[in-house]
């Protein structure tokens, strides 16, 4: 079961926004975070939830959408994330973190799946305007943000080929394919 979810749960980069997601919804995503493993337990994270379409607009403008597809600016109008979820840092709790919000993240993506959503997990963001639109106080840091939705689009898994080529790409009919190297270039020993 937890295989088949890792295996569907693949970057979305586009949507149907006229699916709504409800803070309820979100709420639920983010309990899954709460619930997994922090360093040391020390758990510093916080979260922002979004789900009305003026505010969303505003946090999309401040994301860097798939790089490697250099012809592709992002989701048009009718594709883009019906709800967003901003993974903080609190430095009242901790200065700083190093795995906490990509462990929360990844739980966050499962349970979307789970939930018929996918996701995109953003770490190129103009942090600093999107503290500014949020108001955010300066205890807080932005690690990650989270585009929600229901899918619009396949990503398929491909095997790297022998150029080693790891770029994603889309062929004419518009399917995401994701590059992965094979499980004997990855384990490096075995005892």
């Amino acid at each position: 079961m937890i295989a088949e979810l890792i295996r569907r749960n693949r970057s979305c980069r586009r949507f149907d926004q006229t699916h709504a997601i409800d803070l309820k919804t979100l709420k639920e995503l983010v309990d899954l975070a709460r619930l997994s493993a922090s360093a040391a337990n020390r758990q510093p994270l916080k979260y922002v939830l979004s789900s009305p379409p003026q505010i969303n607009d505003q946090i999309f403008s401040c994301l860097t959408w798939a790089a490697y597809l250099k012809d592709w600016p992002g989701p048009r109008e009718g594709e883009k994330p019906s709800a967003y979820i901003i993974i903080l840092g609190d430095s009242a709790i901790n200065e700083k973190i190093n795995c906490d919000h990509g462990i929360a993240a990844q739980s966050i993506m499962l349970g979307a799946r789970e939930k018929g959503l996918a996701g995109c997990i953003f770490g190129t963001v103009n942090r600093k305007r999107l503290m500014d639109i949020l108001k955010l106080p300066p205890q807080y840091s932005i690690l990650l943000v989270l585009a929600i939705g229901k899918p619009q689009e396949q990503a398929v898994i491909e095997t790297v080929g022998s150029d080693g080529n790891i770029r994603y790409w889309r062929d004419a009919e518009e399917v995401h394919h994701v590059p992965k190297r094979k499980l004997e270039d990855i384990i490096i020993a075995e005892y």
